[in-house]
């Protein structure tokens, strides 16, 4: 039988349950945010990019970010284009 190499998601911590994707925290614009990259097989909306207003298509992978630094909430997740992520300093 062949081995399970990911965890069940009753294994995982109650807080990553039903969570995909590896999550990081940044500092930018004077804030901090929680950036998680999630992989097309994951995605199955279409969102609006931010950086440049472009949609994200259903099955493409890209980047949800929201504040982290205690003054935001769930409304202020955003879904960014990985390329329009790495490039919002310039």
């Amino acid at each position: 039988m062949p081995r399970a190499n990911r965890r069940r998601d009753e294994q995982r911590p109650l807080s990553m349950r039903g969570v995909h994707g590896t999550l990081e925290h940044v500092t930018w614009g004077g804030r901090r945010w929680a950036v998680r990259r999630l992989s097309g097989s994951t995605s199955l909306r279409t969102y609006r990019c931010p950086g440049c207003h472009q949609p994200i298509s259903p099955g493409t992978a890209h980047v949800v970010t929201w504040p982290d630094d205690g003054l935001g909430s769930i409304d202020d997740r955003r879904h960014w284009h990985a390329s329009c992520w790495r490039a919002r300093r310039g």
